[in-house]
């Protein structure tokens, strides 16, 4: 049994990360229509005396996944074993888990569509029936043992919901699509973090770093941590307008959002080819980076705000990328006859 595999919170995070994660569903900002489900079934479980079904909650990384797990356990007052699916390496490492669990408690698996397919074949009965078969020895003297399991909540969280089985989503009672955030809720978002970190800020500021956070609260907050940093030894240590626009520039963000590789992306699609198509791979060789990082970091970010497309060919620019790195889009065939 691997335990150091399995811990409290995921490490991924800082301390300073998990001290800026809103405790209670009344504090968290925006997903509106996920919270309202979320606090109906947690009210309707509990009116009842009952275990809460099982949630499966999906979107792209950084916008509160993790948090509302937390939430969940904290609202039904029980405490949330956190791991993730790479990390559930076999039966044995589920068991642990599992036979561990009190009745009505939250174990939340980041990253579920990762968990190997013979440990997804385990969770099934564990999840619908409340037991666990586990196979013990091999060969003629293998034999089957059935563990009976405390009524548990599974919590999953998942960057990738189309990599998940039929099978394993099916066994979810509710499934909730976190969506990015628009920029009045992580202005809210800035500012609350701010008063937890007791820096000074006014709603310019606030609205600075909000409108480069590309959606993503944990970006936001990651922004402003550089942001009081860059207040503190080049200004007052309050965050104005003009101090947030100065510190993300030294960080080459601009006003949309865009780093330094968003730009170098765009360019190399129109500079080396010719706008597109162009596969993935070949793209990441023109511009040093991972495909996977490309498709997972970069990608998602320039097709919300079209400045990319992806297409069976590869990957086209729009002409908003043209106009974004000052060039005028090109002339279609016969555009100049219209």
């Amino acid at each position: 049994m691997k335990a150091n595999n399995f811990t409290s919170e995921d490490d991924t995070h800082t301390l300073l990360d998990v001290s800026l994660r809103p405790p209670a569903f009344a504090e968290f900002c925006g997903q509106e229509r996920t919270i309202e489900r979320l606090r109906l079934m947690v009210d309707a479980a509990q009116g009842r005396g009952d275990v809460l079904q099982h949630i499966l909650l999906s979107g792209p990384p950084g916008l509160g996944k993790t948090t509302l797990a937390n939430i969940i356990g904290a609202t039904i007052g029980t405490s949330v074993k956190t791991t993730s699916g790479p990390m559930i390496e076999k039966a044995g490492d589920l068991a642990g888990l599992l036979t561990n669990m009190e009745r009505g408690g939250v174990l939340f698996i980041d990253e579920i569509h990762r968990l190997q397919p013979a440990v997804e074949e385990y969770l099934y009965p564990a999840m619908e029936d409340f037991k666990l078969d586990i196979v013990i020895d091999q060969g003629p003297s293998a034999r089957s043992v059935r563990l009976n399991l405390a009524k548990f909540t599974l919590v999953g969280a998942t960057t990738r919901s189309g990599m998940i089985s039929a099978p394993l989503r099916s066994r979810f009672g509710m499934t909730c699509r976190l969506d990015y955030y628009d920029i009045p809720h992580l202005q809210k978002i800035v500012q609350r973090s701010a008063g937890l970190l007791d820096v000074p800020i006014d709603p310019e500021g606030a609205l600075e770093i909000a409108r480069r956070s590309r959606g993503t609260p944990r970006i936001a907050n990651n922004l402003l941590r550089w942001v009081r940093d860059y207040a503190q030894v080049r200004s007052q240590g309050a965050i104005t307008q003009a101090v947030a626009d100065q510190a993300l520039a030294m960080l080459e963000i601009d006003k949309d959002g865009f780093d330094e590789m968003d730009k170098r992306l765009l360019e190399a699609i129109i500079h080396k080819f010719n706008g597109g198509p162009v596969g993935v791979n070949s793209l990441a060789v023109a511009v040093g980076e991972e495909a996977g990082t490309l498709e997972e970091v970069h990608e998602p970010y320039l097709i919300m705000q079209g400045y990319l497309q992806r297409t069976a060919q590869g990957r086209i620019v729009t002409p908003r990328a043209y106009q974004k790195i000052g060039l005028p889009p090109p002339v279609r065939p016969g555009e100049l006859f219209n």
